[in-house]
């Protein structure tokens, strides 16, 4: 069973950083971030294969965020968000995919990230 927790969110100024982890136990061929804001539907936002080679971004974050992670002991991925603007605002979620395709089964309650203009 893959259990996901994702940590670090809170109140940031727009120009600042904030950096996402997202713990897993379990095993995944892919993790993903997605976001939701407010009145919106959820949205991706990057995701990394199992080994960390295979990376993607929506065009919205490219430049700005950096997905990553760390197989050492459990796995944790991080999403390294900078240059934030006010429409990063959204609670972001974890979710892993056990398949190649990054379909995703499993998701995690969300962390809150609030910028501020």
């Amino acid at each position: 069973q893959v259990q996901l927790v994702e940590s670090g969110g809170g109140l940031v100024q727009a120009g600042g950083s904030l950096r996402l982890s997202c713990a897993a136990s379990g095993s995944s061929y892919a993790i993903g971030w997605f976001r939701q804001a407010p009145g919106k539907e959820r949205e991706f936002v990057a995701a990394i294969n199992w080994n960390g080679v295979d990376t993607t971004y929506a065009d919205s974050v490219k430049g700005r965020f950096t997905i990553s992670r760390d197989n050492d002991r459990n796995t944790v991925v991080y999403l390294q968000m900078s240059s934030l603007k006010p429409e990063d605002t959204a609670v972001y979620y974890c979710a892993s995919s056990p398949y190649s395709d990054y379909r995703y089964k499993h998701w995690g309650q969300g962390t809150q990230v609030t910028v501020s203009s």
